[in-house]
Formats: C-alpha cells, structure tokens, sequence
C-alpha cells in the first residue's frame, strides 16, 4: 500500500491533535497466558485531559520528534516508534515533524504513552493520505501496546484478553478528580510480581448493565497489589474513599475519584494533602480525537 502524494493539501501544515487520557473503571485479572501477558476484563473511559501533539506532515522523509522527553531516548519513544510503523506498513515517501505539550503524569496509569501512539497513527494515516481502517491501524498500534487500540477506535468499551477486545458500552460521564502522590509505577514491575492477584472470576455482558461500576462487584487488580508495596497510594486512597467513591487506574500510580458535579470535584480538590498533584476531568464516552480527524476532514 502506498499513501496519496497527490495534491496532498496536509503537507507543511502543522495541525494540533489531542492526545486523551483514559480510566480503567475496573480492571480485573482473569489469568495468565502461556506467552506471559495476562488476560484482562477492564472498561476503558476517556477523560477530558489530554496531551496536545502538533504534527506536520513533510515531503521530507525523516521522522524527527522535536520535543525530547527527558528521560526516554527517541528510538524508544512511542511517538517515533508509532510513526516509523505507519511509514514502513504504508511505504509512504512523506516525513513528519512531531512536538508533544505533555500534560499527562507518566507512571500514572492514565494510558498517556499508549494515546500518544495512537495519535500519531491515527493523524499520520489521515495527513499521509495512507486510508487504512482503524481497525488496521488498531492491529498495528497492538504490537506497540495493548492499551493503543483502545485509543485508536476512540469509544468507550468493555476490553477482554489482553486487553484489544473491544465490545462498545457508555457509562455514565461522571466528573472526576484525579490524584496522584509522588511516585510513579512501572506496568512492567506490576504484571511481572509474583503476588499479583490472577484468578478474578470473568464476567459476562449481563454483570456490566449497572451505572456503578465503583462497588464492590469490580475492583483494580493491580490496586490490590500496589497499596501492599506502595504506601504513599494506600495513603491517598485510604484518605479519599472516606470522602467519595475512589479507585486506582490502570497500574497507577493515579486514583480517580467520582463526584456528580464539576463544582463538587473542585470543592474537595481544594482539600487534598500536601504533595498530591491533581486535576478536574469528566468522563467521556468519545475520544476527542475523533472529533479533530472528523473536524479535519470536512476542513479538507
């Protein structure tokens, strides 16, 4: 497959896409597969918060990242990685310049590398002009992450194996409050420990028609393990449930907390402890990112 190059209107325009943070509502366990990766239950939900990429598709080429994260070589960034992919699968002859304005905590559990992934591709594949399908993309963003294709289709859903069977569903778009204490945790070090709990009943569709996911019927998985070894997000967590219904996100280290309106959740942010980073998010059942590949497509 080969990408347009034909009156491409995209090419030297810097353009803005969000890059969405997620939330595991619950996040349960329900084995471990003889390749070493866990299969998983979990409902993914966007939030409004998000890094910004700016990309700018060029008959140039090279791939060049123009805002370094400290801390992680560009080769191993995902960025790179997810627009080097795009180019070899689509064989395009076409480059890009990439920065990042990032918001979004890594070590937090928020799913921001795995968003930023998915945002190169989906954006690079609508500026290289490549008309993959997501669901293409979706596969290619899988061997970057299992948590990408969850971004690259954009809606809510239940996920099932390790975490890329998608089956739609719209919880309620709650405000939140999410917290972070300072530490970060390393997803590798979680799935790998060996008192990680991985026998978690599985579920079916009909345990998922409730509007509270926040009982005790659901749970995180990997909470349970990181407050045994992690006491500064045992803290937090045993502060916050006093106040609201409050879990940890993916890996953590971050905790959401559900509050039923925005000035609520402002109200308690004002409360939080010394040394707790924090932001006011709602729920959302679509990625912003759909709506700025759709906003750009009828720009076109």
């Amino acid at each position: 497959m080969t990408c347009s190059s034909h009156l491409n209107t995209f090419i030297n325009k810097a353009i803005e896409f969000p890059s969405p943070a997620k939330i595991n509502l619950f996040l349960h366990i329900v084995g471990q597969r003889s390749d070493g990766y866990h299969n998983l239950e979990t409902l993914f939900q966007f939030i409004d918060h998000n890094d910004l990429l700016t990309i700018t598709a060029t008959e140039d080429p090279a791939i060049d990242l123009l805002t370094p994260i400290e801390g992680v070589a560009n080769d191993d960034n995902l960025i790179i990685k997810a627009a080097r992919l795009l180019k070899n699968k689509s064989n395009t002859s076409f480059g890009a310049k990439i920065s990042i304005n990032k918001i979004l905590p890594m070590g937090g559990g928020l799913g921001g590398g795995s968003s930023n992934a998915a945002t190169v591709l989906v954006a690079l594949n609508t500026l290289w002009q490549c008309q993959l399908s997501l669901s293409d993309l979706a596969i290619l963003g899988l061997s970057l992450g299992a948590d990408v294709p969850i971004f690259i289709h954009g809606f809510s859903a239940f996920a099932q194996g390790i975490g890329e069977q998608l089956t739609p569903i719209e919880p309620l778009e709650h405000w939140y409050l999410i917290t972070k204490p300072e530490c970060s945790i390393s997803t590798a070090e979680v799935f790998t420990a060996k008192d990680l709990p991985r026998n978690t009943k599985e579920l079916s569709l009909l345990d998922l028609n409730t509007s509270d996911f926040i009982n005790d019927n659901f749970h995180n998985d990997c909470q349970t393990f990181v407050i045994k070894h992690y006491p500064e997000v045992a803290k937090l967590l045993a502060w916050l449930v006093e106040y609201a219904p409050s879990r940890m996100t993916g890996t953590g280290a971050c905790v959401f907390t559900r509050f039923s309106c925005q000035k609520e959740a402002h109200r308690f942010q004002a409360k939080l402890p010394k040394g707790i980073s924090s932001f006011v998010a709602r729920g959302l059942n679509k990625s912003p990112l759909c709506s700025a590949i759709a906003d750009l497509s009828l720009d076109k």
